[in-house]
């Protein structure tokens, strides 16, 4: 089979995405090199589809058994013969699968590091006959990656030992350093390399600050109800209090975290993945391991260390491409907190120093007054032309104002308090508070003591995290955080300098950044539709629940809203819904035709979906398949047989597997394309006149047939 024969019979798609066809092309040439995808953008095609192609069997190195376990399943739902071997596996199984790989039964061998070094398994490895290495997570073999894992570091090997055998490094996320070491660290320094574009336009991107967390999440949540989300926490503690939180609030949520016995991780894991639990709170212990289609939402309840991190953790939601959300809780604790997790690490100082700017490059995403997707793919080194639209940034552009005198008065304090109080205690000065601190120190003696008493201790925390982060002012981690003026500092207190900063937001007008919803009220058809998503939806999960797959296994989200869009009532309509391909379609098919019937035989103002392009012509080639005559396919589609003749020539040319040859007699055809050379008859031409030629003894089918072949 061709390349696109197989996508089409194995993953349900009519084309590639960019560059798909361009990799798979290259791993055909038995060359090396290296894909850069956002995650969900198709990475796993690149070698999936090669691997049906050629003859043998494609290694694939994947860094956790729950991520094997998922792309397996996906692909023997499409028919793919493929297996995975680790340590969860018993030996019995093991030797099942060795036995089908030798025999040439797989065509995808999925296998950790630790399960291709242990006891020299390689030496049963070369007795395959292998035809591509995959290596998947591969920023994994970089220590500037920002999930190393020294067991990859092996990896350099498998050149060493298939030299003539494609090796394709695949990940989702490396920056210009990472990927020359990925390359270096695998013994193909010199591989091509394909960098498709990081940019994921079905991702909304929002920053809150963070404040009000339990009750923002509430808000969002609600408004998204049967739809899956993972928010991500810094710790243990925070995870389990924020999925009781939520559960006290009524949204299903239970915690993941490296803490938890193995034995309920993979309950938990099993249960997000089913879709009976809406939410999992997380550390980023959880993620890398699931190949979940339908996450519609990504929250970051506090600070990531690294762009690197928030790019691939925001990336699981929407990997089918369809519209999902991310947000991420901000707050000055967060960098505190990250910088000291950092300096109290056992990394080398060159480390440290990388890893400090790293996190330099997340906050200044955080707070950033420019489109936030501009910033992110300027980090990949990729650059935006426009704006995206679809950031909290774009959607409310900040409003600026001159707030010189509240910088000066915040200044002033932080002068007269001996630059030795951190952000909590300047502002108990500013506004005048009567605490013991202020009394203790004997702070309510000094000149600025209240004169910031207008504004809320939250306005107040938002402006002076500005100061910070404009550089008016310091701050000094290793004295308990005390805030410290600078040259710029004394510049804005004499008047030299004016301070601009972004007016404080109270929450109730913040939230409108949530807001999914448009001004307009859906039409009829749009909320039948939803409502016809929803019935495929539950059917779904019903087929998932007794086959004990996840629903995504059965058809992604993407597919189903296609199908609520083209309501296909038979097998040719069917398969020109995405992802549908020819096991999904045995399957699953006639499930979902009879729930689609039924839906539109209650609706019927719903109408009708209009017929596909090039519909008439899979109905033929489907009949034609089965042995049909020409007559007897003109008689039960009722067409006449010159229709059906175009369609079958119009399929021969479009490289199906259609045999012209038995329509026409070999006399025939010699005639036919004699007088056509006659009168120089070129492609494209109008038959008339080669009809006239022959003075009308062969209709225009035997003409067209005859062209056809001629043609080709």
């Amino acid at each position: 089979m061709t390349k696109e024969q197989v996508l089409k019979k194995y993953f349900g798609y009519d084309k590639f995405r960019p560059l798909q066809a361009e990799i798979i092309e290259t791993i055909l040439a038995k060359q090396d090199c290296m894909v850069l995808m956002p995650t969900g953008g198709g990475k796993s095609i690149c070698f999936q589809v090669p691997a049906l192609v050629m003859e043998g069997i494609t290694l694939v190195i994947s860094p956790l058994i729950a991520l094997m376990h998922d792309q397996v399943q996906s692909l023997q739902a499409n028919g793919v013969p493929s297996a995975f071997l680790n340590s969860s596996l018993t030996s019995v199984e093991q030797r099942t699968i060795e036995e089908k790989c030798k025999s040439g039964e797989l065509k995808l061998l999925y296998i950790s590091p630790e399960k291709l070094f242990y006891n020299d398994y390689l030496n049963f490895i070369k007795t395959l006959t292998i035809n591509q290495i995959a290596i998947d997570e591969s920023h994994c073999v970089s220590t500037w990656g920002h999930d190393f894992r020294p067991e990859y570091t092996k990896l350099n090997i498998l050149k060493e030992t298939f030299p003539e055998i494609p090796v394709v490094a695949l990940t989702a996320t490396a920056d210009r350093v990472t990927r020359k070491d990925i390359l270096t660290q695998l013994g193909v320094p010199d591989a091509k390399v394909f960098i498709s574009s990081f940019d994921r336009p079905n991702l909304t991107l929002s920053v809150l600050p963070g404040r009000n967390r339990l009750k923002i999440l509430q808000q969002f949540i609600s408004k998204r109800p049967n739809q899956s989300g993972i928010i991500y926490c810094l710790s243990r503690k925070n995870t389990e209090d924020v999925a009781e939180g939520l559960r006290k609030l009524g949204i299903t949520a239970m915690h993941y975290h490296a803490g938890v016995d193995s034995k309920t991780r993979s309950e938990v894991q099993d249960a997000f993945i089913k879709d009976e639990i809406q939410v999992i709170v997380a550390t980023i212990a959880f993620g890398m391991g699931i190949d979940k289609s339908n996450v519609r939402f990504v929250i970051h309840y506090s600070l990531p260390s690294n762009v690197e991190s928030y790019y691939q953790e925001i990336g699981r939601a929407g990997r089918d491409g369809m519209k999902s959300d991310t947000l991420l809780f901000y707050s000055f604790g967060d960098i505190i907190t990250r910088k000291e997790m950092i300096q109290n690490s056992e990394l080398p100082d060159d480390m440290k120093e990388v890893q400090l700017a790293k996190l330099d490059r997340m906050k200044q995403y955080a707070e950033s007054e420019i489109c936030r997707r501009r910033i992110l793919l300027s980090y990949f080194n990729e650059e935006a032309q426009n704006d995206c639209g679809n950031c909290d940034v774009c959607q409310n552009p900040p409003k600026k104002f001159d707030a010189t005198i509240f910088a000066q008065k915040a200044l002033s304090a932080i002068a007269r308090t001996e630059e030795k109080v951190a952000m909590g205690l300047l502002i108990d000065v500013l506004r005048g508070s009567q605490n013991r601190s202020i009394y203790d120190r004997g702070y309510q003696t000094l000149k600025t003591f209240g004169v910031g008493k207008e504004l809320k201790y939250e306005e107040w925390a938002d402006y002076i995290t500005q100061l910070l982060n404009s550089g008016i002012i310091d701050i000094a981690y290793d004295e308990r955080h005390s805030l410290k003026l600078n040259a710029i500092s004394w510049q804005v207190l004499k008047g030299e300098k004016k301070v601009d900063l972004v007016r404080f937001e109270a929450y109730e007008a913040k939230k409108a950044r949530l807001d999914e919803e448009t001004p307009r009220e859906k039409t009829k058809k749009e909320v039948i539709k939803d409502a016809l998503f929803e019935k495929l939806r539950v059917l779904r999960k019903k087929i998932a629940d007794e086959q004990n797959v996840p629903p995504f296994i059965v058809f992604s989200d993407a597919t189903l809203s296609d199908m609520a869009q083209k309501r296909p009532i038979n097998r040719f309509q069917m398969m020109a819904v995405s992802g549908v391909g020819e096991q999904k379609f045995n399957q699953y098919g006639e499930e979902f035709i009879n729930e689609i019937l039924d839906f539109t035989g209650k609706n019927p103002s719903f109408g009708r979906p209009k017929a596909e392009k090039g519909m008439t012509y899979l109905e033929t080639f489907e009949m034609y398949k089965t042995g049909l005559s020409i007559e007897e396919m003109a008689i039960k589609r009722v067409l006449n047989p010159v229709t059906i003749i175009s369609h079958l020539v119009k399929l021969y040319q479009d490289g199906q597997d259609i045999d012209l040859k038995q329509y026409i007699m070999t006399y025939e055809y010699n005639q036919i394309i004699a007088a056509a050379m006659k009168i120089n008859i070129q492609k494209g031409d109008a038959l008339k006149p080669l009809f006239e030629s022959l003075e009308g003894v062969y209709d225009y089918g035997k003409l067209r047939i005859a062209l056809a072949i001629w043609e080709k």
